[in-house]
């Protein structure tokens, strides 16, 4: 009795619209989200205007509703919806992969279907892999940086999608670091790479789904995009506003709190400088072997950055380029994200460990520096002594001309 019971209160669970089965709305103990994902809408209405087109989804373990559903099961739950390809970008469909290492193709042996590497021999979806597919489904959570390689990835399908004769849709997802700051150095073009393919701001304050119609309008690639937007979601908003879960986006971005020291020490590792990668707080430290901690968090806590004191800390990795190092520096302590200048806190770390210890700065030309920064000001300006203030404020007339340009493709 028990079991049929059980059986039947299931099976009322099942929305007839459309075959997809819908989570009570106190699944579990989660509470309801404060906003509705462009996939929620995406499943609630918007799949009926494919038409009974194929579709194939660039997604990976974070493209999952309020609810934490999968949109590739909620989708095969639905057989009006032709799903034929998955398309994995870097750390892979299910998220295992580590930065940068080689994601393969596969067939799932969940959904039996292909997954197409997106990080592999090739990072645009070519004519073989889009064969099956009328409409690209994109719906990956970034996390607000340009040096992320998600938009990258958003930007190459488009490319494909152009060639191909292809409809890519963004189902858009909140920027977890907010809308509100905008914030330099705006990529040059001679430093494009998969870090960085368009001149946008390093933090740029946009979603996907915007940054999507700025790639395809001002940037000319000229796709057949459609951006499913969210509902009730606002530009001061950031992650915990939203009332959804945080997803690992990456083997080091395990919770939202982590997307804000992103921004700031996600980009010094090149300039010789630990951001705390290999330790179970990763992008929380600043620092290197024999640094004076204690100096360090004096000469930056009397800059007074808005949002962020930093304390004496030592760790030791226990993987990467500074495995098992004893390592000393700082800890951010970022007490209010909402007012913390990610980016601009980065500079003044390095211009500080410059200056209070000018050996634990590698300055090399050409850098990789260059390339994860957009930009050859940043080395330049720490080679030639410039405070932090004034490299940053050498960024202010390209960013001014970027939120121009910005303006005219924000949706919320």
């Amino acid at each position: 009795m028990h079991r049929r019971g059980f059986l039947a209160r299931l099976a009322a669970l099942c929305a007839p619209a459309g075959g997809l089965c819908a989570l009570p709305a106190s699944a579990g103990t989660l509470p309801r989200a404060n906003i509705t994902l462009g996939d929620e809408v995406f499943l609630e209405s918007t799949w009926r205007e494919l038409g009974g087109r194929r579709v194939g989804v660039i997604t990976n373990q974070t493209g999952v509703t309020s609810r934490l559903q999968t949109l590739v099961d909620a989708i095969r739950r639905n057989p009006a919806i032709p799903l034929n390809a998955i398309y994995a970008p870097e750390h892979g469909f299910r998220g295992d992969r580590t930065a940068g290492a080689y994601v393969p193709s596969y067939v799932d042996p969940e959904t039996k279907l292909p997954v197409y590497s997106l990080y592999g021999p090739t990072r645009h979806p070519s004519e073989e892999m889009l064969a099956n597919v009328d409409v690209l489904l994109f719906d990956i959570q970034d996390v607000g940086s340009r040096a992320y390689t998600f938009i990258s990835t958003m930007a190459y399908a488009m490319q494909s999608a152009a060639q191909y004769g292809k409809e890519i849709w963004v189902l858009d997802r909140p920027n977890p670091v907010g809308g509100a700051l905008v914030e330099g150095p705006v990529l040059e073009p001679s430093e494009e790479s998969f870090i960085g393919l368009y001149p946008i701001a390093m933090r740029h304050g946009m979603t996907v789904g915007e940054l999507a119609h700025m790639f395809n309008e001002h940037f000319g690639i000229g796709a057949k995009v459609r951006v499913i937007a969210m509902r009730g979601y606002e530009r001061s908003m950031i992650w915990p506003d939203t009332g959804l879960q945080w997803v690992q986006s990456s083997p080091n971005i395990p919770t939202w709190e982590t997307t804000f020291p992103y921004l700031c020490t996600g980009l010094i590792d090149d300039a010789g400088v630990n951001g705390g990668v290999g330790t179970t707080k990763p992008f929380f430290f600043a620092g290197g072997a024999d640094l004076d901690g204690v100096a360090l968090a004096d000469h930056l806590n009397a800059r007074n950055l808005p949002g962020v004191v930093f304390r004496p800390a030592s760790w030791s990795p226990i993987a990467g380029f500074w495995k098992d190092k004893e390592l000393s520096g700082v800890e951010l302590v970022i007490y209010d994200p909402r007012t913390f200048l990610a980016v601009r806190s980065a500079v003044e770390i390095l211009c500080t460990v410059r200056d209070i210890a000018p050996r634990q700065i590698e300055i090399r030309e050409p850098s990789a520096l260059d390339r994860d920064w957009g930009t050859t000001s940043l080395r330049t300006g720490l080679a030639g002594g410039k405070s932090a203030r004034e490299i940053v404020d050498a960024w202010n007339a390209r960013l001014d001309a970027f939120q121009t340009i910005r303006s005219t493709y924000l949706i919320y």
